[in-house]
This record gives C-alpha cells, sequence and structure tokens, in this order.
C-alpha cells in the first residue's frame, strides 16, 4: 500500500514539474520570464496578509463545489451543471434576504435561513438534471450545460427585471443588502471566518460520508459499476439522485456565501466559473476528499496570484487556467501511464 501511495505521489510530481515546463514554453514563446511570472503569482497570493485573504475568499466557494462533486463523481455522474447550482443558491439566498430587508427579526436568523434557503435552491436545480438522466435519458452532461445557460438567463432577467435597481438596470448587480446581513468579516480583512469554516465543515461531512458510511459505500458502488449495484439490491437511480442532491446543496451553499460574504448582492457573474474549476479539482485529486483542501487552496492561489501578471508583465491573468488545465491534463496522463505499469508489474 505505501509502496503504491509513493509510486502515485512521484507520477503526480512528474505531471506537475511536466506542466510547469510546458506553461514555462508557452511563456518563452511569447517573450515573457517564467520565473518572473511564477515569482509575481507566488508574491499575489501569499506576498501580505491581504493577498492571502484574497486567496481564501477564492477558496471557500471553490472547496464548497469540490466537496459536492466528489459525491456525484463516486456515484460516476459528471455534474457539469454544478455552475448554474451555485448560481441557483445566489438566487435563493438573495430572494430570502430580500423578503427580510425591512423587518425586525434577528439578522444571525436571516442570514441562517438564506444560505438555508440557497442550498435548499441549489438542490433542487441540481435535481433537475438527475431527474432528466433518471426520468429522460438524457446525459448529464448536456443536461448540465443547458441547465447552466438557463440559470445564468435568470440570473440576468432578475437583475435587469424585477430586482433591479431602482431607478436602473445595472450590470452591478441588484441593491446591496443592509450591512447586517452580511457575514462577520477578520477585521482589516475580506475573508468571513464563518465563510471558511462552513467550507472545511463541509468537505469533513463529505469525507465521512463517502469513507465512514454505508450511504457514502453504496455510493460508491454505483459509481464503479451501477449493474452489479442493482444486482446486489441497491435502488441505484435513487443513489445517483442522492448524489445530485448533495453536491446541489454544497453548490448552493457556495453561491449563497457569495452573496452573504463576498458581493452583498446578486451580479451577473455571481458563480465566477468555481462550478468548472472545482471539476478540474476534482479530477486532480482521483476524487479523494483528503487531498481537497490543498489542492483547492493551491487552485485558488493560482487564480488570485495570476492578477499580477497583467499589472507587472502586461500578461493576461489566464495564464493562471491555462497551467490548472494542463496540469489536470498531465496528471490524468500519467496516472493512466502509471495504472498500465502497475498492471503490466
Amino acid at each position: 500500500m505505501l509502496k503504491s501511495r509513493l509510486g502515485g505521489f512521484v507520477f503526480q510530481l512528474i505531471a506537475f514539474l511536466l506542466a510547469l515546463g510546458f506553461v514555462s514554453l508557452i511563456l518563452l514563446a511569447v517573450g515573457a520570464s517564467p520565473f518572473d511570472a511564477y515569482k509575481n503569482m507566488i508574491t499575489g497570493s501569499v506576498g501580505s496578509g491581504r493577498k492571502f485573504a484574497e486567496v481564501l475568499v477564492s477558496f471557500v466557494p471553490l472547496l464548497l463545489v469540490t466537496a459536492g462533486l466528489l459525491v456525484t463523481f463516486s456515484a460516476g455522474l459528471w455534474n457539469i451543471g454544478v455552475e448554474g447550482q451555485i448560481v441557483l443558491g445566489a438566487i435563493g439566498t438573495t430572494w430570502v434576504l430580500r423578503q427580510f430587508v425591512e423587518s425586525s427579526v434577528s439578522p444571525w436568523l436571516v442570514i441562517s435561513l438564506a444560505i438555508l434557503g440557497g442550498m435548499i435552491v441549489g438542490a433542487i436545480w441540481a435535481s433537475f438534471a438527475g431527474m432528466l438522466k433518471t426520468f429522460g435519458g438524457v446525459n448529464e452532461i448536456f443536461g448540465g450545460l443547458g441547465l447552466n445557460f438557463v440559470a445564468t438567463a435568470l440570473t440576468l432577467y432578475l437583475i435587469f427585471g424585477p430586482w433591479k435597481r431602482d431607478g436602473v438596470a445595472s450590470m452591478s448587480g441588484t441593491e446591496p443588502f443592509p450591512e447586517a446581513f452580511a457575514l462577520p468579516q477578520l477585521e482589516g480583512f475580506r475573508i468571513s471566518p464563518w465563510a471558511l469554516v462552513i467550507a472545511l465543515v463541509a468537505v469533513m461531512i463529505v469525507y465521512f460520508i463517502l469513507n465512514g458510511t454505508y450511504f457514502g459505500l453504496k455510493i460508491i458502488a454505483v459509481g464503479k459499476n451501477i449493474r452489479a449495484a442493482y444486482l446486489l439490491g441497491i435502488p441505484t437511480w435513487q443513489y445517483s439522485l442522492y448524489s445530485f442532491l448533495i453536491c446541489g446543496a454544497l453548490a448552493g451553499v457556495a453561491g449563497a456565501l457569495q452573496v452573504t460574504a463576498v458581493y452583498y448582492r446578486l451580479i451577473p457573474a455571481i458563480s465566477s466559473g468555481y462550478g468548472y474549476l472545482g471539476l478540474m479539482v476534482a479530477m486532480l485529486i482521483n476524487y479523494q476528499a483528503i487531498w481537497a483542501v490543498p489542492v483547492a487552496l493551491f487552485f485558488a492561489a493560482l487564480n488570485i496570484g495570476s492578477i499580477q501578471l497583467p499589472i507587472v508583465m502586461k500578461l493576461d491573468s489566464s495564464l493562471s487556467g491555462v497551467l490548472q488545465g494542463i496540469l489536470v491534463l498531465f496528471v490524468l496522463l500519467t496516472e493512466g501511464v502509471r495504472q498500465k505499469i502497475v498492471k503490466k508489474g
């Protein structure tokens, strides 16, 4: 077992070095110094307490989404619609908050209800993809992508329609909520410790479900071999739907925290691409929840650190996305090579 883990680590290290080498070649091709680019990305993410706090702001929704995707991936499902589930979570949270803007209800109760609302709406939206697959025979990838477009359109409709700001419809989003409806932040920083705790607790719950319960074992069995699981008496379509509900609920919480801890309103790009980024993180860690925290933190650091590239080096910040995508690609390739070597051995 130890030898197998060590071998897996070595191959992942090789994949990381190959990815860095490939991106370095791209940088050299455009006349930029790879060393300076990586240095600026590191400085931009951990160069100060404020910058690291920004990394944590990105880390929270990414970790929540990754945790949810680990459940659907374990069930053998590609929940591409997770991006839309984040959006619907934000919409559900915004709706709840709007109901209490002029009320005297305790702000903590309102925030709790708003996050719960985001969780429920995210889960309901995810169930649509699950039902399309289960009852309509629609592949979850296509169903999820379609639902993502609907979620985006719904957001724009609300921001420029029923929920538009007084006298103006603005791309900046809906009217900001009262300060009392915001999760408390660390003084001098933009990160809410409550949001961070919620994300960490969520990934621990997912780890426990997948590694310490019969429920999780049945989900994994469905993902490994759905026909064999059915023959063993596991209600396969129900467990597939359960995995969608769990993932959607966690994505909904991510959207809720984007509203209550980051933007304090609904904006057009509320998901910030965390759904698609979470897919890469989940693939990179090979669906193992124990690696979700460090890898999600690394990807969040790349996201924030890359902001320095256009400022300092006149390079596009999308370089971090290139590095993330290539890293996942090389990890998958080296894992395939490793599996072949193991089988031959």
